[in-house]
């Protein structure tokens, strides 16, 4: 599965309009392009909320990591998906934000399909 980056706002607001699972670490947002590609999307984005530059940087590089080690397993072809770090992830240990990333697809997922 090829897996690229998005870049651009107008791709991360589009996922927003999408679904969203939250967590208490990480929220994912994701949604189906429809496009008749199969690659799919990562995004991510941390606040000012959550701390200085220095701790959104590492929020973001964790929030990298977990989605490199999940995506292939729970992603789905053709979706995009932004995941949105929280207050704690920065410093959670690694096994509560993997299992809150892996949690938040599985329920993205899930909650898409009952509707």
């Amino acid at each position: 599965m090829q897996i690229r980056r998005l870049k651009i706002r107008k791709e991360f607001l589009k996922a927003a309009k999408g679904h969203a699972a939250r967590r208490h670490l990480v929220v994912v947002q994701g949604i189906d392009r429809r496009d008749g590609h199969q690659h799919v999307g990562e995004g991510f984005t941390t606040t000012k909320k959550i701390g200085g530059a220095v701790v959104r940087n590492r929020a973001r590089r964790r929030l990298r990591v977990a989605a490199r080690e999940l995506l292939p397993k729970y992603a789905k072809p053709g979706y995009d998906y932004v995941f949105i770090a929280r207050a704690g992830t920065a410093a959670a240990p690694w096994e509560r934000l993997l299992d809150d990333v892996e949690t938040a697809l599985i329920r993205l997922h899930r909650d898409k399909s009952a509707q």
